[in-house]
């Protein structure tokens, strides 16, 4: 693709920010914005305005966006629930896609993303800025020179206290809201699967096998609205049916398992959990260390929290992932400690160049799935549910 002109559609405070900070930031050329609320897409318009580009076709509906000619590609930050719609009318259209990440509300949305993708051949990218930190990076790359040995156990977690967020999602029009109210499911999978599936090789030699998911009881919403919002009638009383801690653990088909923790409605600090155990080290994100199979590691056994936190800071000469090294010289720029940048500007640089996109349509089908299976598995006690397999069976060929 010779010229991107750009179509973003959704422009809360995640998709503003990632329209005026990054994507207008790097260069790139944005000639409609869209949301269903009218001062968000003026604000979005007025941003493009004010990088010195010519004011972008404001619209409300997404498929003004789709038919505008002057869009031969689209950006999609909206609600979780109109991400997979709003791709399939973009890929039907022929126009390229990079769609923000969330968890899908049904396995057809999956097939239905995978099938548009395979007869229209439209570029696609599923925007989990994750796999583009600079420590998920640099363990990939230490997997990939067996510095971690057979890679057995992964785990992960989206552990980030959004009570706040939730509680206020009328005032604020924010969608998790809704989903919190009726839906009980590892409801936001990608931040935590997404660098665990690079590592694990998902959909390229391995793939998810199972799943089981349990929730617990759903009280941490509940108390904090009693306390900051007594006088909300309409939500002080009701239930949630999101149970505060969601585990899910999923067995593949190379023997590695996975878990993933939901955990956003309790008091707690920010975290990815990001984890990998192999027969030769270990990577904990949560003291940022490097355990590997060796006396001088072994001898920390009982004090490695006091003795060794940070250390992983110690391999990144050696280890940090040619992207992010190039990326460091240059000056780390835009949100998420620039993983928002780096995802932009690979999509771009592959869209121009007609190149694969490093997290594909089978990525997000497999992962968004996730939430549909654990929400089956929740509602059945913790039932045991096969994955599908979105690649027909090319998983061990690509």
């Amino acid at each position: 693709m010779k010229e991107i002109k750009i179509g973003f559609i959704g422009l809360g405070a995640r998709g503003y920010g990632l329209m005026k900070y990054v994507v207008l930031e790097q260069g790139e050329q944005v000639t409609a914005v869209c949301d269903v609320y009218e001062d968000r897409a003026v604000s979005g318009a007025d941003a493009v305005e004010e990088s010195g580009q010519a004011r972008p076709a404001v619209y409300l509906d997404y498929h003004d966006v789709v038919k505008d000619e002057n869009v031969n590609t689209i950006i999609i930050a909206t609600a979780w629930e109109s991400h997979v719609e709003i791709a399939l009318a973009a890929m039907y259209a022929g126009k390229a896609v990079a769609m923000e990440v969330g968890g899908a509300y049904t396995l057809k949305d999956c097939y239905d993303m995978v099938e548009a993708y395979e007869k229209t051949g439209t570029p696609f990218m599923f925007l989990e800025n994750c796999c583009f930190g600079r420590r998920e990076l640099m363990v990939l790359n230490m997997v990939q020179k067996g510095v971690f040995g057979e890679v057995v156990h992964c785990a992960g977690g989206y552990q980030h206290d959004l009570r706040d967020e939730i509680s206020f999602g009328k005032e604020n029009r924010h969608y998790r809201l809704r989903n919190y109210l009726s839906r009980n499911c590892e409801n936001y999978p990608t931040h935590d699967l997404g660098p665990i599936a690079k590592v694990l090789g998902i959909n390229h030699g391995n793939r998810m096998l199972t799943l089981t998911s349990t929730a617990s009881k759903a009280a941490g919403l509940k108390e904090f609205i009693r306390k900051n919002k007594p006088d909300d009638e309409s939500l002080k009383d009701r239930d949630f049916a999101q149970g505060d801690i969601v585990t899910t653990v999923i067995k593949c088909a190379g023997g590695e398992t996975i878990c993933l923790t939901l955990d956003t409605t309790l008091p707690r600090y920010y975290s990815r959990n990001f984890t990998v155990r192999g027969t030769k080290a270990m990577y904990e994100e949560v003291t940022d260390s490097i355990f590997l199979d060796r006396e001088e590691d072994k001898a920390h056994d009982f004090d490695w929290r006091k003795s060794c936190i940070n250390n992983a800071e110690q391999y990144t000469d050696e280890y940090d992932h040619p992207i992010c090294k190039k990326y460091i010289e240059e000056g780390v720029k835009g949100g998420h400690d620039g993983m928002d940048w780096l995802e932009f500007e690979i999509f771009f640089r592959n869209l121009r160049e007609d190149m694969p996109m490093p997290v594909d349509v089978y990525d997000a089908a497999g992962w968004m799935a996730v939430t549909v299976l654990s929400e089956m598995s929740v509602a059945r006690g913790g039932a045991v549910v096969d994955v599908p397999d979105f690649t027909g069976g090319k998983w061990h060929m690509r």
